[in-house]
């Protein structure tokens, strides 16, 4: 195949699908917003699943080298009452092992000969071209014209448009994340509550989350399900000021929980939490398609990276499959996208139910008992 292959965005599934092409021969050039790799820090910890993500970087050629990444323990859950009393906990290897997202990322930038990314590179908007192949302009007023297009990027995409009117609504639940960082030392109770991996401690319509990520650091996502009026209220550039007014909404659970907020070594960061459409699709357009949040934005529920993944790996494959009819390539990778993204997604409301729901923790409590 001698088409070029256009990338918008360097998240975990541009990337992927950008190796997967590279191993096949397959021209492709990524364009990121991003200044740099190391411009803002790039998430939490992230569980490959064997289902999806494994086989990613089984495509990818990368999975020896993922496992060298792998922090060993955290798959260990625990679930905590609001006093702070061990409701469940399971120390467990699960087949779903726990990495840094960052370090994941720059894994598969580290497989991609140099220059293969390009930084800086904002797309201000795309455009059709005709006969299959698109313009997409960039925010410094260059233009590149390609026959084939890759919209792998977010929630926000860019080229979506070019396929679908669909675009992410609030899901009714915010996240309010923060970090304590050096937690067996500087912050002993909280990070006896977290434990050795992931603490849930939920209520209907609230819940604190968080996990051990590497070097002691505790990652916390307290989730809200309020309007999104009542977060516009709240002054988060205000740091103290926010963490008081967000952990006012927990008062009387244990302090443990509530140092998670309250301590926190850098200013809580809002999250709002949104989705397409359960089920997003369209018609096969000539020269375009996408993957990752920009498919299938859902509500969070360990799928979103692994699927990205998964959409690259197989796009990329379909195309080294079909080198001499793009068109037969996309239907493919599509067909099998869509269905997989909309069970996803299913599974993602059904387990914020369970979360956040009436029945919390219960619900997730008899999940993880295997009840449920």
């Amino acid at each position: 195949m001698n088409t070029h292959v256009t990338i918008i965005g360097a998240g975990l599934g541009g990337l992927t699908l950008a190796r997967v092409l590279h191993l096949n021969g397959i021209p492709a050039t990524v364009y990121e917003a991003e200044a740099s790799p190391a411009a803002r820090a790039q998430g939490g910890m992230l569980d490959i699943h064997e289902e999806n993500g494994q086989p990613a970087l089984r495509a990818a050629g990368l999975m020896d080298e993922f496992r060298g990444l792998v922090l060993e323990g955290r798959e260990a859950t625990r679930v905590l009452a609001a006093d702070g009393t061990v409701q469940h906990e399971d120390d467990s290897e699960r087949g779903r092992p726990e990495v840094q997202r960052g370090e994941l990322r720059q894994l598969l930038l580290d497989s991609l000969p140099a220059g293969r990314v390009q930084w800086g590179r904002k797309v201000s908007s795309v455009r059709a071209h005709g006969g299959g192949r698109h313009e997409v302009i960039f925010a410094d007023g260059t233009t590149e014209v390609t026959d084939l297009l890759v919209g792998a990027d977010g929630a926000w995409s860019r080229v979506r448009p070019l396929l679908s009117d669909a675009t992410p609504a609030y899901t009714g639940t915010s996240f309010v994340e923060t970090w304590l960082h050096d937690g067996d030392a500087r912050h002993p109770a909280a990070a006896k509550a977290v434990g050795g991996g992931s603490l849930f401690a939920l209520a209907p319509g609230k819940g604190i989350q968080a996990h051990r990520e590497s070097g002691g650091t505790l990652h916390t996502y307290v989730a809200l399900s309020r309007p999104q009026e009542w977060f516009a209220a709240i002054d988060f550039t205000d740091a103290a000021a926010a963490a008081a007014r967000v952990a006012a909404e927990f008062e009387g659970w244990a302090p443990e929980l509530t140092a998670l907020i309250t301590d926190a070594d850098a200013g809580p960061v809002l999250r709002t939490l949104n989705a397409l459409p359960t089920g997003h699709h369209w018609d096969r357009v000539p020269g375009v398609t996408l993957l990752g949040d920009a498919a299938h934005l859902s509500i969070p529920n360990g799928e979103g990276a692994n699927l990205a993944m998964l959409d690259g790996a197989e796009l990329g494959t379909a195309l080294a499959a079909h080198p001499d009819d793009i068109e037969a390539a996309l239907t493919a990778y599509e067909q099998a996208m869509f269905p997989r993204s909309e069970a996803a997604a299913t599974d993602g409301a059904e387990l914020h139910e369970l979360l956040f729901g009436d029945n919390a923790p219960w619900g997730l409590i008899d999940m993880f008992n295997g009840a449920a």
